[in-house]
Order: C-alpha cells, then sequence, then structure tokens
C-alpha cells in the first residue's frame, strides 16, 4: 500500500502540484490510502445483472415437433365449394380444384426483405376432410422459438406441398415467396416453391377495389369486403420484437397475439378468394362454403 501511495505523490509532483506540509503528511497519507482503498474496491467488486422482474409466462400453443419448432393445429367448419373456382377474375381460364388450394402467409423478422430477414413463422390453411369433424379449413401453423429450428421449418412446411398444389397468397408473389425460395438456399434445401402455381389475390382485390377504400391492406379488405374486425390484434409491424423478446426470455403473451393474427391471414385467405369468385353471378350457388364462414364469423 505505502508503495501505491508513494507512486501517487511522484505523480502529483510531476503534474505540479505542491508537496503537503510536514504536520499534514500523516493525514494526507491516511485520505490517499482511503481513496485507493476505494478504487480497488470498485474494480474487483463483481458485476451484478440488473433485472427488471422474471417472465414466468412462456407458455405458446401447439406442440413441439422439433427441437424449437412448433406445429399449431385448428379445424373450422369451413365447407369447401363442390365445384372448382373459376379464376376469370384473377385474369385465368382454368379454374382451380379445391383440394390443391394452399392458403400461406409468414411473419418475418423484418419488412425490407434481403438474405437477412427469415420468417420466424409459417401459416397455411386448405380444404381437409377430418374423420372426426368432417370437412372443413385445416389451418396449421409453424412456429421457430429458436434460431437453431429454421431448417426443421422449412423442412416440415415442404412436405405440405405438392407437385399440383396452387399456392394461394395476399402480396406473397412478392413478398413471401421470394423470401422463402432465399431461405431454402441458405440452408441448402431444395426449393419446393419455385414450381409451383402461385395465385396471388392482392393484384385482383386492386383492380376491383381501387379507389372504393384508402388502401387495399388485408385489414381493410376484411373490413370493408368481408365484414371482419379482429379484436385485440397485434399488428403485423410489431411481430418481429414480440419474437425477438420471447427469444430473449421475455413473455410469451405477445407472440400467441402473433399466432392468432397469423391464423386470421389465412383464414381471411380463403374467404377473399371465395369472395372475388363469387363476384359473378352464375358462380354464387357453387359456393356454399362463402355462406357458411360468414355465418360462422371467420
Amino acid at each position: 500500500m505505502s508503495a501505491a501511495i508513494e507512486r501517487l505523490r511522484v505523480l502529483q509532483r510531476q503534474a505540479g502540484k505542491p508537496a503537503a506540509p510536514a504536520g499534514a503528511s500523516t493525514a494526507r497519507a491516511g485520505a490517499e490510502a482511503a481513496a485507493l482503498r476505494r478504487l480497488l474496491d470498485q474494480r474487483t467488486r463483481p458485476l451484478v445483472a440488473v433485472t427488471h422482474g422474471t417472465a414466468t409466462d412462456r407458455g405458446l400453443p401447439g406442440e413441439e415437433i422439433a427441437p424449437g419448432l412448433r406445429l399449431i393445429v385448428g379445424h373450422l367448419p369451413f365447407e369447401p365449394p363442390r365445384q372448382p373456382l373459376p379464376l376469370a377474375f384473377a385474369r385465368r381460364d382454368e379454374a382451380a380444384v379445391p383440394a390443391r388450394l394452399l392458403f400461406f402467409d409468414t411473419e418475418t423478422t423484418g419488412l425490407a426483405g434481403g438474405t437477412g430477414t427469415r420468417a420466424f413463422q409459417i401459416g397455411a390453411a386448405d380444404w381437409h376432410f377430418d374423420p372426426q369433424r368432417g370437412a372443413g379449413l385445416r389451418v396449421r401453423q409453424l412456429l421457430m422459438t429458436t434460431m437453431a429450428a429454421e431448417k426443421a421449418m422449412l423442412e416440415t412446411f415442404a412436405g405440405w406441398l405438392h407437385r399440383d398444389t396452387l399456392l394461394c397468397s395476399y402480396n406473397g408473389r412478392c413478398y413471401d415467396a421470394p423470401l422463402l425460395k432465399a431461405r431454402y438456399r441458405l440452408a441448402r434445401l431444395a426449393d419446393p416453391i419455385g414450381a409451383l402455381d402461385h395465385l396471388d389475390l392482392l393484384f385482383p382485390t386492386r383492380r376491383f377495389h381501387k379507389g372504393r377504400w384508402s388502401d387495399c391492406r388485408l385489414a381493410t379488405v376484411e373490413r370493408e369486403l368481408l365484414g371482419i374486425v379482429r379484436e385485440d390484434d397485434l399488428p403485423g409491424a410489431q411481430a418481429p420484437a414480440a419474437w425477438l423478446s420471447y427469444l430473449r426470455g421475455g413473455s410469451a403473451a405477445r407472440l400467441r397475439r402473433v399466432c392468432a393474427h397469423n391464423r386470421q391471414d389465412v383464414i381471411t385467405l380463403a374467404r377473399l378468394l371465395l369472395s372475388l369468385a363469387a363476384s359473378a353471378d352464375d358462380v354464387a350457388v357453387a359456393l356454399p362454403g362463402l355462406h357458411a364462414a360468414r355465418t360462422a364469423g371467420v
């Protein structure tokens, strides 16, 4: 300790400070020693993490089907169309077989796109016959709870696709599909999307309804065309923060709302397709599912 004090005195002299009077040397030495002890104590004291409460709500819907990957499955009493759906509203000559349709939407870590953006959730809906509940709309959602689960999620989603699958989305041709294609390439997996037919409902919706509403966002279409008003909906722009907060140990409350938002998106796509197809009077009689969906409020 005395060597350290002497070193401090040398530094003071070099800095041009006057030496202390002889009578004050003992008091000065004591003060210097106390200051040095405080400094050493601060440097050796262990750092204590500051916490703002402990998140206990970590529950998420579905089941874990792979490390860090959850599958959420739901069924709605939403009857499929009785016959193929004419796609004249999309300027197509062919008709869509209901069993081929797969409505899909993603929740991502950002809206800018690019290789740095990834999908942390993929939602899909298709008309499916359940032995216990009968025919209806099946909703399946894949949710990553760790970064390492991305490959398993992409492989699982690829298993839901077939050569004759008709993908149906809302702005998915410009955003969701290219993003997923990039993630398949980065994961060194075969791209199952590029060869599939893709029906993007954004473009015919704009043609028929542009100028009638303030915009053609899906939420606006739901409200103005389909009569759907979401309650306690988490805007899609907040989804990345909700997921990242959960990954860092935060509550799962907002992430559950993201799942509910994604679920409603794919249900809305099915309703929107029927609504666009039913815009022709001679087709409306073939769409019992549209009336059933309105009655059920989906």
